[in-house]
């Protein structure tokens, strides 16, 4: 029951055998959503949650997006953070003590993003080597 919760807070629709994808209309069945990650990645003691929907279809050279969710002190989930690619979750923190996600995408620029208390706003675009980019 608290999987498909995840699924349905993250915005996912059951297709059938089981499958939950947000993008229904890959002709290929090959999309498919799944809760990769359940832990209290802030320390309050509430779990957060990352559910993964993978397929190139609708997801492009990328082939994933995925979508952070957070439990509130009622036991209700909220999204907190969505992205195309995967999200890595960093040493550094912002307000609430929520990690900064570090964006995966296709290509080398990657986006980071940090909480302020009320979302996660991008605070830098990095290429591997830590220099500033832009990904286009």
């Amino acid at each position: 029951a608290e999987r498909e919760t995840l699924l349905r807070v993250a915005g996912k629709q059951p297709v059938g055998g089981g499958k939950w994808t947000a993008c229904t209309d890959d002709p290929s069945g090959f999309s498919e959503a799944s809760v990769t990650l359940v832990r209290d990645l802030n320390g309050d003691g509430r779990p957060e949650a990352v559910v993964g929907d993978g397929g190139t279809f609708c997801n492009g050279h990328v082939g994933m997006n995925s979508t952070v969710l957070s439990q509130d002190a009622s036991g209700s989930w909220r999204v907190i953070y969505g992205n195309q690619g995967f999200v890595n979750f960093l040493v550094s923190r912002g307000a609430d003590n929520f990690p900064d996600i570090e964006a995966g995408l296709a290509y080398s620029c990657f986006p980071y993003f940090r909480w302020n208390g009320s979302e996660y706003t991008k605070i830098a675009q990095l290429d591997e080597q830590g220099r500033a980019c832009e990904p286009f």
